[in-house]
């Protein structure tokens, strides 16, 4: 082997002894992979070794930058890293989950609540008990209220005398419909809708009809005199009385088809909407 060849040798060597298994490529470490031992036994020939040195994109060159054998030449201090340029979003935790508030009331018996208050007049229909059409449904309109204009009650109330054909079936069979259509509601009222089009809501209460208690006289009197000032006007020979539905089913027909069941609980729970 001749001198020179031996000198190159030991250069290397020396060079890459304290690398330990790692090779430095702009001040950054990994370890050696099996490759790059490959390359270098590959390469520790007397026929491929001066080559290898001599060509620019040898290992040489690859594995130092240019400042690594350049001699005498002060090394560059490493650039600082962009700020930011390796920070990553910290995942907010999640809050923990809040307790559900416990449901209101369902948006179709707010709204079945407020047809009620909102209502002047309603269709009873009733079984009539006069020999004709005795057992026949038979019907008529009254006027009603639930309560003053600023206390809803969902209890419909009226005035009525029995002289009222419809009053005097109900008189001998209490069970009773009553059908509330939207035509004083804010849709009819806005679109200037017929009350009669589908998209207006009804509401259909079913129970008995029953005559007002002496308790309840003076709140009926005020329900429905606050309401329809006219009627303490008419004539007293008719014998006026007060009547209420005890509800026993709540139907509210929204759109132009399908009737939604109502609970009574969830009727009486609901708050009407304000005028």
């Amino acid at each position: 082997m001749s001198p020179r060849l031996l000198g190159w040798l030991l250069c290397f060597g020396a060079l890459l002894s304290p690398a330990a298994g790692y090779v430095l490529v702009s001040s950054v470490s990994w370890a050696v992979t099996n490759e790059v031992d490959e390359e270098l036994d590959s390469a520790s020939t007397e026929e491929a070794l001066p080559a290898l040195l001599e060509d620019p994109g040898g290992l040489w060159q690859r594995s130092f930058p240019a400042a690594a054998h350049e001699d005498g030449a002060p090394r560059a201090p490493p650039r600082p890293a962009p700020p930011g340029m390796f920070s990553y979003r910290r995942e907010r935790r999640p809050a923990p989950p809040a307790t559900p508030a416990p449901p209101g009331p369902q948006p179709r018996a707010r709204l079945a609540r407020s047809l009620a208050h909102a209502s002047s007049w309603a269709c009873v229909a009733a079984v009539a008990a006069r020999d004709k059409i005795q057992g026949l449904p038979f019907g008529s309109c009254l006027l009603i209220s639930d309560g003053p204009f600023n206390n809803s009650t969902g209890t419909p109330f009226f005035y009525v005398t029995a002289k009222d054909p419809v009053v005097a079936d109900l008189m001998k069979n209490p069970m009773a419909s009553l059908m509330l259509p939207e035509s004083e509601g804010e849709f009819c009222r806005k679109n200037i809708v017929d009350p009669e089009d589908p998209r207006c809501a009804r509401l259909t209460l079913t129970g008995q009809m029953i005559t007002v208690t002496p308790k309840e006289v003076e709140f009926a009197k005020q329900a429905m005199f606050s309401r329809h000032p006219g009627m303490r006007k008419w004539p007293r020979q008719y014998e006026w009385f007060f009547m209420k539905m005890k509800i026993e089913h709540v139907w509210l027909q929204k759109w132009y088809g399908g009737v939604s069941n109502i609970s009574r609980e969830e009727y009486f729970k609901a708050v009407p909407r304000k005028a």
